[in-house]
Protein backbone atom coordinates (compact mmCIF):
# COMPACT_ATOMS: atom_id res chain seq x y z
CA UNK A 1 0.00 0.00 0.00
CA UNK A 2 1.30 3.63 -0.95
CA UNK A 3 0.47 6.10 2.29
CA UNK A 4 2.43 8.71 1.50
CA UNK A 5 4.52 10.39 -1.92
CA UNK A 6 6.75 13.35 -2.66
CA UNK A 7 7.69 14.53 -6.02
CA UNK A 8 7.94 16.76 -8.44
CA UNK A 9 3.85 18.03 -9.86
CA UNK A 10 4.42 16.81 -13.74
CA UNK A 11 0.07 17.45 -14.87
CA UNK A 12 -2.31 19.30 -12.49
CA UNK A 13 -6.14 19.63 -13.28
CA UNK A 14 -8.92 20.37 -10.66
CA UNK A 15 -9.29 16.63 -9.61
CA UNK A 16 -6.50 14.40 -11.10
CA UNK A 17 -2.81 15.15 -10.78
CA UNK A 18 0.69 13.85 -11.52
CA UNK A 19 3.61 13.20 -9.47
CA UNK A 20 7.03 12.25 -10.89
CA UNK A 21 8.32 10.47 -7.83
CA UNK A 22 12.39 9.40 -9.30
CA UNK A 23 11.42 9.48 -12.78
CA UNK A 24 7.94 7.77 -12.14
CA UNK A 25 4.49 8.89 -12.41
CA UNK A 26 1.75 8.44 -10.28
CA UNK A 27 -1.54 9.36 -10.63
CA UNK A 28 -3.24 11.08 -8.00
CA UNK A 29 -7.31 11.96 -7.60
CA UNK A 30 -7.47 14.74 -5.42
CA UNK A 31 -10.33 16.96 -3.65
CA UNK A 32 -10.89 20.80 -4.61
CA UNK A 33 -9.43 21.75 -1.15
CA UNK A 34 -6.16 20.24 -2.07
CA UNK A 35 -6.26 21.40 -5.61
CA UNK A 36 -7.08 24.55 -4.76
CA UNK A 37 -3.68 24.55 -2.83
CA UNK A 38 -1.43 22.47 -4.87
CA UNK A 39 2.12 24.25 -6.33
CA UNK A 40 2.74 25.62 -10.11
CA UNK A 41 4.01 22.69 -12.20
CA UNK A 42 7.16 21.28 -11.66
CA UNK A 43 7.46 21.86 -8.35
CA UNK A 44 8.05 19.16 -5.51
CA UNK A 45 5.02 18.82 -3.34
CA UNK A 46 4.53 16.00 -0.58
CA UNK A 47 0.78 14.49 -0.52
CA UNK A 48 -0.60 11.82 2.28
CA UNK A 49 -1.80 8.87 -0.14
CA UNK A 50 -4.94 6.62 0.45
CA UNK A 51 -4.39 3.63 -1.69
CA UNK A 52 -7.90 2.14 -3.20
CA UNK A 53 -8.08 -1.79 -4.92
CA UNK A 54 -9.75 -3.26 -6.93
CA UNK A 55 -10.17 -5.99 -8.65
CA UNK A 56 -9.27 -3.94 -12.36
CA UNK A 57 -7.51 -1.00 -11.24
CA UNK A 58 -5.65 0.45 -8.42
CA UNK A 59 -6.16 4.51 -7.43
CA UNK A 60 -4.64 6.80 -5.50
CA UNK A 61 -6.10 9.39 -4.04
CA UNK A 62 -4.52 12.32 -2.42
CA UNK A 63 -4.75 14.86 -0.17
CA UNK A 64 -2.22 17.70 1.51
CA UNK A 65 -3.35 17.67 5.06
CA UNK A 66 -3.93 14.45 7.08
CA UNK A 67 -7.10 15.98 8.38
CA UNK A 68 -8.81 16.42 5.03
CA UNK A 69 -7.96 12.36 4.45
CA UNK A 70 -8.84 11.40 7.77
CA UNK A 71 -12.20 13.44 6.82
CA UNK A 72 -12.18 11.24 3.09
CA UNK A 73 -11.56 8.03 5.26
CA UNK A 74 -14.78 8.66 7.45
CA UNK A 75 -16.98 8.90 4.44
CA UNK A 76 -15.47 5.72 3.02
CA UNK A 77 -17.23 3.78 6.54
CA UNK A 78 -20.66 5.01 5.42
CA UNK A 79 -22.07 1.78 3.66
CA UNK A 80 -22.54 1.73 -0.28
CA UNK A 81 -19.69 4.87 -0.18
CA UNK A 82 -17.17 3.95 -2.31
CA UNK A 83 -13.52 6.08 -3.17
CA UNK A 84 -14.64 8.01 -5.81
CA UNK A 85 -18.15 8.91 -4.56
CA UNK A 86 -16.13 9.98 -1.08
CA UNK A 87 -13.79 12.12 -3.30
CA UNK A 88 -16.91 13.73 -5.11
CA UNK A 89 -18.56 14.44 -1.52
CA UNK A 90 -15.84 15.87 -0.51
CA UNK A 91 -15.04 18.09 -3.22
CA UNK A 92 -18.95 19.13 -3.89
CA UNK A 93 -18.80 20.55 -0.21
CA UNK A 94 -15.96 23.06 1.79
CA UNK A 95 -14.33 20.31 4.08
CA UNK A 96 -15.18 22.42 7.40
CA UNK A 97 -18.47 22.40 6.25
CA UNK A 98 -18.98 18.89 5.35
CA UNK A 99 -17.61 17.65 9.09
CA UNK A 100 -20.45 20.12 10.33
CA UNK A 101 -22.63 18.90 8.13
CA UNK A 102 -21.46 15.40 9.20
CA UNK A 103 -21.36 15.79 13.21
CA UNK A 104 -24.99 17.25 13.08
CA UNK A 105 -26.30 14.69 11.10
CA UNK A 106 -28.03 16.84 8.71
CA UNK A 107 -28.98 14.90 6.11
CA UNK A 108 -30.77 17.70 4.34
CA UNK A 109 -27.37 19.41 4.07
CA UNK A 110 -25.63 16.41 2.54
CA UNK A 111 -28.34 16.01 -0.21
CA UNK A 112 -27.07 19.62 -1.82
CA UNK A 113 -23.97 17.30 -2.66
CA UNK A 114 -24.24 16.21 -6.22
CA UNK A 115 -24.73 12.28 -5.90
CA UNK A 116 -26.23 12.03 -2.72
CA UNK A 117 -30.10 10.82 -3.26
CA UNK A 118 -32.35 11.44 0.26
CA UNK A 119 -31.98 7.39 1.02
CA UNK A 120 -28.26 7.58 0.85
CA UNK A 121 -27.64 11.19 2.61
CA UNK A 122 -30.38 9.90 5.49
CA UNK A 123 -27.85 6.91 5.64
CA UNK A 124 -24.72 8.37 5.79
CA UNK A 125 -26.36 10.93 8.78
CA UNK A 126 -26.98 8.06 11.03
CA UNK A 127 -23.85 6.20 10.63
CA UNK A 128 -21.15 9.00 10.69
CA UNK A 129 -22.75 11.25 13.19
CA UNK A 130 -21.27 9.61 16.33
CA UNK A 131 -17.41 9.39 14.13
CA UNK A 132 -17.63 12.95 12.72
CA UNK A 133 -18.77 14.32 16.01
CA UNK A 134 -14.98 12.49 17.52
CA UNK A 135 -13.00 13.82 14.39
CA UNK A 136 -14.48 17.76 14.70
CA UNK A 137 -12.90 17.20 18.61
CA UNK A 138 -9.90 15.96 17.82
CA UNK A 139 -9.19 18.75 15.29
CA UNK A 140 -10.77 21.38 18.05
CA UNK A 141 -8.16 20.20 20.35
CA UNK A 142 -5.17 20.73 17.68
CA UNK A 143 -4.79 23.89 16.72
CA UNK A 144 -1.96 23.28 14.07
CA UNK A 145 -4.29 20.65 12.59
CA UNK A 146 -6.38 21.92 9.58
CA UNK A 147 -8.96 20.24 7.14
CA UNK A 148 -7.89 23.16 4.46
CA UNK A 149 -4.72 23.55 3.59
CA UNK A 150 -3.31 26.80 2.55
CA UNK A 151 -4.74 28.26 -0.35
CA UNK A 152 -3.38 29.34 -3.52
CA UNK A 153 -4.80 30.70 -6.66
CA UNK A 154 -5.48 28.55 -9.63
CA UNK A 155 -6.20 30.31 -13.10
CA UNK A 156 -9.67 28.95 -14.55
CA UNK A 157 -9.88 27.36 -17.97
CA UNK A 158 -11.41 25.16 -19.91
CA UNK A 159 -10.65 22.24 -17.61
CA UNK A 160 -13.96 22.17 -15.84
CA UNK A 161 -15.79 19.32 -18.62
CA UNK A 162 -12.56 16.98 -17.96
CA UNK A 163 -12.69 18.15 -13.81
CA UNK A 164 -16.70 16.81 -14.23
CA UNK A 165 -16.11 13.64 -16.29
CA UNK A 166 -12.97 12.95 -13.38
CA UNK A 167 -15.74 13.30 -11.03
CA UNK A 168 -17.89 10.31 -12.88
CA UNK A 169 -20.17 12.29 -14.17
CA UNK A 170 -21.24 11.99 -18.13
CA UNK A 171 -19.37 13.11 -20.20
CA UNK A 172 -22.92 14.77 -22.39
CA UNK A 173 -24.32 15.65 -18.73
CA UNK A 174 -21.71 17.42 -17.91
CA UNK A 175 -21.58 19.17 -21.10
CA UNK A 176 -24.73 20.32 -20.59
CA UNK A 177 -24.31 22.50 -17.40
CA UNK A 178 -20.57 23.90 -18.48
CA UNK A 179 -21.70 27.07 -19.99
CA UNK A 180 -24.78 27.80 -17.14
CA UNK A 181 -21.59 27.40 -14.28
CA UNK A 182 -19.50 29.42 -16.93
CA UNK A 183 -22.21 32.48 -17.19
CA UNK A 184 -22.96 32.29 -13.61
CA UNK A 185 -19.47 32.40 -12.20
CA UNK A 186 -18.22 36.01 -11.30
CA UNK A 187 -15.39 36.98 -14.09
CA UNK A 188 -12.08 36.02 -13.23
CA UNK A 189 -13.43 32.32 -11.06
CA UNK A 190 -10.73 29.97 -10.50
CA UNK A 191 -11.54 27.07 -12.08
CA UNK A 192 -12.14 25.66 -8.65
CA UNK A 193 -15.32 27.87 -8.18
CA UNK A 194 -16.26 26.82 -11.56
CA UNK A 195 -16.66 23.21 -10.52
CA UNK A 196 -18.70 23.62 -7.15
CA UNK A 197 -21.27 26.01 -9.25
CA UNK A 198 -21.19 23.36 -12.15
CA UNK A 199 -21.70 20.45 -9.49
CA UNK A 200 -24.80 22.33 -7.62
CA UNK A 201 -26.16 22.44 -11.14
CA UNK A 202 -25.85 18.98 -11.27
CA UNK A 203 -27.58 18.46 -7.86
CA UNK A 204 -30.62 20.44 -8.82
Amino acid sequence: MIAWLEGRLRERAPTRIVLDVHGVGYELFVPLSTSEALPELGQSVPMLVHTAVREDAIQLFGFLTPAERELFLLLLKANRVGPRLALTILSGMAPRRLLAVLRDGDAKGLRKVPGVGPKLAERIAVELRDEAAKLAGRLADDPEESLVPSMQAVEPDEELLSALVNLGYPRSQAERVVAAALAEAPRGARIEVLIRLALRRLAS
